[in-house]
């Protein structure tokens, strides 16, 4: 039988840190203390484990609080807590700037948004991903200026993403947009045009559709010049439906729209390799994000909802990359309290 023992109470460490002046260096040198935030009574352990729960898992600040108190025999109240977590995501800030760094850089990289709120306020969390790095941005903005930011004005990579019209402002090597937002649509629409003219156009669209994916799935099957013989072949069938002038039917019109404006980024998915006809890579970094949504509701303050984007970055791409999340953050953070304290023992002595 394996167990969990009870906790009597907190584990209280008392540490006395000496300064000594160093006369080559000409300053008071200090030891540096990684077992706590600079000038913090909660141990690192602690707030990282916490974090975890509230981000990534999804349990409410509240809960937490209940969970610490009968389990741990700890009190702590929501507030600290919270404060707690925004001093280590400031401290984080320049690892999770690589992160943004090295997405901005990928090959291949996911990109999706969902709505989320502010004190209130309408906002926008934004998740940028590839196979082993996830990148949060928490905005009031849901336009090109985000995607701008990140990516830049030219990406140098496969951009993967819906039809939101943030996307078409940058360039890209190459761009493939969502086949489950069309099917979706599809479906959709289905539901309230029973016209004879829609079903025929969603005929000829779901099969065009269904053609790309089987010859992605068979692509080993045949040789380079029939590959690309059929492939030539989807092209003309695309073109032959976003030609047609006029159409009776106003949601096929609507579509026809739509896919004419992004003929060329339907079935980029067979011209690359490891590049998916879906964004369902994205959607799945989201699917924590909402849930820590709909438990939590929102964020009070600017500086909650960026320690959240820091926090949930690290973590999501710690799993990933198959490391333990609390284990890495907290290696993270230890590496970053050596040398912020460094940095500011040497400032306050200049001063």
């Amino acid at each position: 039988m394996e167990d969990v023992p009870a906790i009597e109470k907190p584990e209280v460490t008392e540490h006395t840190v000496y300064g000594y002046w160093c006369p080559t260096c000409q300053k008071v040198v200090f030891p540096t203390l990684t077992e706590a935030l600079p000038n913090a009574m909660i141990g690192l352990r602690l707030v990282v484990f916490t974090a975890w729960l509230h981000y990534l898992v999804g349990v409410s600040v509240n809960n937490i609080v209940k969970i610490l108190a009968v389990v741990c025999r700890f009190k702590i109240s929501a507030g600290g807590l919270t404060q707690a977590w925004i001093n280590l995501a400031r401290l984080l800030q320049p690892a999770y700037e690589q992160i943004g760094g090295n997405v901005s850089q990928s090959g291949v990289l996911n990109a999706d948004e969902t709505g989320c709120r502010l004190n209130g306020i309408t906002h926008w969390l934004w998740c940028f991903t590839t196979k082993t790095l996830c990148y949060y941005v928490i905005t009031k903005s849901r336009g090109s200026p985000v995607v701008r930011k990140v990516l830049g004005d030219i990406f140098r990579g496969i951009l993967i993403c819906d039809f939101w019209g943030a996307y078409n402002k940058i360039s890209a090597l190459a761009k493939q947009r969502c086949f489950y937002h069309l099917f979706t649509e599809l479906v959709k629409v289905d539901k309230t045009n029973r016209s004879a003219s829609w079903k025929a156009f969603r005929k000829q669209l779901l099969r065009l559709l269904k053609d790309g994916l089987r010859l992605s799935q068979r692509k080993a099957e045949f040789s380079a010049e029939k590959y690309d013989r059929l492939k030539t072949r989807l092209y003309d069938r695309l073109e032959g439906i976003v030609s047609i002038q006029h159409h009776t039917d106003k949601d096929a019109r609507r579509l026809i729209k739509r896919l004419k404006r992004h003929k060329a980024e339907l079935f980029t998915f067979l011209e690359y390799e490891n590049v998916s006809p879906y964004n369902n890579h994205a959607e799945q970094q989201m699917r924590k994000p909402v849930i820590t949504r709909k438990v939590s509701q929102q964020n009070r303050s600017e500086s909650a909802a960026k320690a959240q984007a820091i926090l949930m970055s690290l973590f999501r791409t710690a799993e990933l990359q198959g490391q333990n999340p609390i284990e890495t953050v907290l290696s993270l953070a230890k590496v970053a309290i050596t040398h912020s304290t460094v940095k500011e023992a040497s400032l306050k002595l200049a001063a």
